[in-house]
């Protein structure tokens, strides 16, 4: 086993410069979900004896998450054939690091983990990409109404509960961070929990088949109300992550604003139905055999209008690599955020390709540009990083993105994919700046 070997966090020095123009063409292998990885590791934690996932990514969010579940006393490590291996059997303390959970959002899961497992536990406010407002109270209240005495002092959220009980809890909105923060929570709670107006992602899905493959009892995942039994106990299993849907979209757009002709492979197409739906309105033609789903663009793009919904809507995490292809669109894009207020940052670096974008509150106007220019441009969030790397493979000239730490986030060897795609592009630093965690 190793711990992390291959995957480190990196450090703000690297660079990735693209020169674009270049269609892509081949295949490529979609890898595990980062939303849905990182809340099968906190729940893990419920869990005495060690859980072994499959299709894990090596990206940045896991190899921080690994060293929280470390920190809190759990055997965390890679094996050789790449499967992860938690053992949460004797966890030292319920006391999260803060400095290592300011990092990332999925990290307050942790929270109703360690409640459910010690009665009690502090867990610092969460990080995360900064898009605007995220508040965690649809987390704290549910968990407030699972019996759990919640008190924030210093940006610590501290827990007392001597065992949760189940509840009718009702979201004010369909959250998939509290969906799954509040399934975990409940797993163990004495009696039953309803959760209505609850997340349907896929995520949402397959956490609720992990916890269920733990010994959990829980029905009516990716439905509006999700019923949970709770358990005395909880075992080991082994699973397999799905594929992420995210990465797979950002490739679909990449093939499609370059004009190439890219396969995807293990990507789930159901998943994928919001993407492609609007992938097609906007003239891309998508075929689906055994082997995967095949993108191709040979005339232009036309303008699509996007309302950004939860799912079965437009993803919000795709918003910001799709808004680069309707930067070379015929025609005028509106494309309108519902999820979080502040996401259209990003598009101040496209603009500095030559595109056309004016942001009114949440909703962001495209008119189509005749060519994007290469610039240097750097990543302002995880999905708005994947935004700029599309725009430069078809920008002309040489695109040159720094801040690539939220890029690391959530994407595993990009570059390496890319490359094997046909497009010219490297990163430099990361030979010298690689700090292994």
């Amino acid at each position: 086993m190793d711990h992390d070997s291959g995957a480190g966090r990196q450090q703000y020095l690297d660079k990735i410069i693209i020169r674009g123009g270049l269609a892509l063409h081949g295949e490529v292998q979609i890898g595990g979900s980062k939303n849905d990885t990182v809340a099968i590791m906190a729940a893990a934690l419920l869990v005495p004896g060690k859980t072994v996932l499959h299709n894990v990514p090596r990206i940045s969010d896991v190899n921080t998450l690994n060293e929280i579940l470390r920190l809190l006393g759990a055997e965390v490590a890679f094996r050789e054939d790449g499967a992860l291996e938690i053992d949460a059997t004797t966890l030292r303390t319920s006391v999260a690091p803060q400095e290592l959970v300011r990092q990332m959002r999925a990290s307050f899961n942790v929270l109703g983990a360690l409640l459910a497992r010690f009665g009690h536990a502090s867990v610092a406010m969460p990080g995360g990409c900064d898009i605007g407002s995220r508040p965690v109270n649809f987390h704290v209240r549910g968990l407030e109404q699972l019996g759990c005495h919640l008190t924030l002092e210093h940006g610590i959220y501290t827990g007392e509960v001597d065992r949760f009980q189940g509840a009718s809890i009702n979201l004010e909105f369909p959250s998939a961070g509290a969906t799954q923060h509040l399934m975990i929570a409940a797993a163990k709670a004495n009696g039953r929990t309803i959760i209505t107006n609850c997340a349907a992602e896929p995520e949402v899905v397959d956490l609720a088949n992990f916890l269920n493959a733990s010994g959990a009892k829980i029905e009516g995942a990716g439905s509006t109300r999700i019923v949970i039994d709770g358990v005395e106990e909880m075992h080991p299993a082994e699973f397999s992550v799905i594929p992420d849907r995210m990465q797979a979209g950002t490739f679909a757009i990449a093939a499609a604003i370059t004009g190439g002709d890219v396969l995807i492979k293990n990507a789930v197409i159901e998943h994928m139905r919001p993407v492609f739906a609007k992938m097609e309105e906007a003239g891309v033609t998508i075929t689906q055999d055994k082997a995967g789903c095949r993108i191709q663009r040979t005339g232009r793009v036309n303008a699509v209008d996007i309302k950004t919904m939860p799912h079965p809507g437009f993803p919000t995490d795709m918003q910001q690599p799709f808004v680069a292809l309707l930067c070379l669109a015929d025609g005028v894009s509106t494309v309108t955020e519902t999820v979080y207020e502040s996401r259209f940052r990003y598009t101040t670096e496209l603009v500095r390709m030559g595109a056309d974008i004016r942001v009114e509150d949440r909703t962001a106007i495209v008119r189509g540009a005749e060519r994007l220019t290469g610039a240097p441009v750097t990543c302002t969030d995880l999905r708005g990083g994947a935004a700029v790397v599309v725009a430069g493979l078809a920008a002309e000239g040489e695109t040159v993105i720094d801040n690539l730490h939220h890029l690391d986030r959530g994407y595993e060897g990009i570059v390496d994919h890319l490359k094997a795609l046909g497009a010219d592009v490297t990163r430099t630093g990361t030979e010298t700046t690689t700090v292994s965690v």
